[in-house]
């Protein structure tokens, strides 16, 4: 209340005048007060909201490449195989997983009703329990194509959602299989050359987020695909031809080791992981041992040459059979008369090769084998290799059995390294599953036999191939020399005389090897009734049409119209300085 000339007067209510009317003055005053205070808010409000979308913007253009370019790191591709020309053997092909957050599915029955319709595979009775579950994360299915990423988006199904993961592809399929073996569901190698890259330390770089699919260097292996697929294609003939068992092949080269083509049969489709656990599906030309039969002649009668002083002249009483205490030892053709060494050979006397090894004593024999690689397990890149099998003490009888390919067994990759070591100039070169120059492996080389000792062999390999039981192996312009061998089987505990395990071995050109082929045929049937079913009816064969598609690929240049080959009547003793 004022008091204006002694009248008391009442003051309206503020903003409004005596009428009870808005005031103009008093609003006009309280929108100034208000303003400052409205236009910092705003502004406040203003920046925060700027602030977060620049925020916003940051994450989303810097941040998740970053993320996604680690992810990348932590798990990137493996490295590419190729083959020594630089085709493509394996390779990692970027796909997609589906996997479900049940936590975040309403509806489960739907889920897997509508999942079925693009995967009919999924077990739906198990998916739908484990959607019910209060899990965060579960994998459905891994390793989606394309077309079935797609149709399963377009279902629009929540709580469903796709990881990107690698999976691991073979363009050669089944015939490089044993080779490189396989990796699992994450990506890792399990087998073959898969696993020995893994062991070289790319699982480390790959936990320690250092390895990129830029980084890696693709592996170069020593195989030439072209040998490869003739040689595959070739055992899978003579499997059906022969009504075998099993078949396998190994193309070897004869100066640096390296390894040109590996097959062995049943063999495994990389994409199916399980078949490669099926019994029949052994690898068996390096991880399987068998009696190499008459093949081990090869070493028998190079080391009655090297250590016992024989010429191909020396004549061994292949007369009569040998006595072995209440065993005998027979020829199956015997010629009922002494045979020189050369026709041992040539014959393949079971008694002829007995002497053979009587003339340098079991301690020798027993060391002559080893230094020849054929009683210790070998060692490759590839990690599935098998350890021989010999007596736990060689007596004569175990010398004896062993001159003729029984009573120890080894693997065919072993048989074949060692031939090359005593056909190439007598220098045992350690496998390889990799290219290796010569420099190389003359550093690894171990000398076995002279190359006197060798040059007869070489001889005695091409005499065989024409004039023995390689003849169905032979190929004149290409100089082919082999041998054979066909071991009984044991079955029951007794050796069957109806079940074979057959090996021809051959080089070429046999003036100077460059390639080693060792074929072998496991339990073969006769070709047609009343053949037989020895080495030289179905193994050499085999072996003649692999060298006749092959020699030209690797190299190997025919020599048309060429002399006979010259005779070697004799060779000496090699001297001690030649050994």
């Amino acid at each position: 209340m004022i008091i204006i000339s002694g009248i008391a007067c009442q003051m309206p209510a503020k903003g409004k005048n005596q009428f009870g009317m808005p005031s103009r003055l008093h609003e006009g005053i309280g929108r100034g007060r208000r303003r400052p205070r409205f236009v910092v808010a705003a502004v406040g409000f203003a920046a925060a909201y700027a602030v977060i979308g620049i925020r916003l913007i940051q994450l989303g253009v810097a941040s998740v490449p970053e993320t996604a370019a680690v992810a990348d790191r932590v798990k990137p591709s493996r490295p590419d195989i190729v083959d020594r020309n630089g085709v493509l053997l394996a390779t990692d092909l970027k796909l997609a997983s589906l996997y479900a957050e049940p936590r975040s599915i309403l509806d489960a029955d739907e889920v897997v009703e509508k999942l079925s319709t693009v995967l009919p595979d999924l077990p739906m009775a198990e998916t739908h329990r484990r959607l019910r579950t209060e899990r965060a994360f579960i994998w459905l299915d891994r390793h989606l194509t394309p077309s079935q990423q797609a149709m399963i988006h377009a279902l629009g199904l929540p709580g469903i959602g796709f990881r990107p993961e690698v999976a691991r592809i073979y363009p050669a399929g089944n015939q490089t299989s044993h080779i490189l073996g396989l990796t699992n569901i994450d990506n890792h190698g399990i087998s073959g050359m898969e696993k020995w890259i893994d062991q070289q330390g790319l699982t480390d770089l790959q936990s320690a987020g250092l390895g990129s699919a830029g980084e890696l260097a693709p592996v170069r292996l020593s195989l030439d695909i072209r040998v490869q697929n003739v040689l595959h294609q070739e055992l899978a003939k003579a499997m059906e031809t022969y009504r075998a068992k099993a078949a396998g092949g190994v193309v070897l080269d004869a100066r640096t080791g390296e390894i040109m083509a590996m097959v062995s049969l049943p063999d495994f489709d990389p994409l199916v992981p399980a078949e490669a656990n099926e019994r029949d599906r052994l690898n068996r030309i390096a991880a399987g041992t068998a009696e190499m039969g008459s093949t081990i002649k090869t070493f028998t009668t190079a080391m009655a040459l090297e250590i016992g002083g024989a010429t191909l002249n020396t004549l061994f009483d292949a007369s009569r059979p040998l006595r072995v205490g209440h065993q005998s030892v027979r020829d199956p053709h015997s010629k009922g008369r002494p045979l020189s060494l050369e026709e041992v050979f040539r014959f393949s006397s079971n008694v002829g090769s007995a002497h053979e090894a009587l003339m340098v004593g079991v301690d020798a024999h027993r060391d002559f084998l080893r230094r020849a690689g054929l009683l210790d397990r070998l060692r490759t890149e590839l990690p599935e290799t098998a350890q021989p099998i010999q007596p736990r003490t060689w007596s004569q009888a175990t010398s004896i059995t062993a001159s003729f390919g029984h009573g120890f067994a080894t693997t065919p990759l072993q048989t074949a390294a060692g031939i090359a070591a005593v056909l190439n100039g007598g220098n045992l070169i350690p496998p390889t599953f990799l290219t290796r120059s010569r420099e190389e492996a003359n550093g690894l080389a171990t000398r076995i036999v002279s190359e006197r000792t060798s040059a007869a062999m070489r001889f005695l390999y091409r005499d065989n191939a024409v004039r023995g039981s390689g003849r169905r192996a032979n190929i004149d312009e290409l100089r082919v020399g082999g041998k054979t061998g066909t071991a009984e089987k044991v079955v029951d505990g007794r050796y069957s005389r109806d079940h074979n395990f057959n090996a021809f071995a051959a080089a070429l050109p046999m003036d100077d090897p460059e390639y080693v082929y060792l074929v072998v045929v496991d339990d073969p049937r006769p070709e047609r009734p009343g053949m037989g079913s020895t080495a030289a009816s179905n193994a050499a064969p085999v072996a003649g049409a692999i060298i006749a598609r092959t020699a030209l690929m690797l190299g190997v240049r025919p020599s048309f119209g060429r002399v006979a080959d010259a005779e070697v009547t004799a060779v000496p003793a090699p001297r001690l300085s030649d050994r």
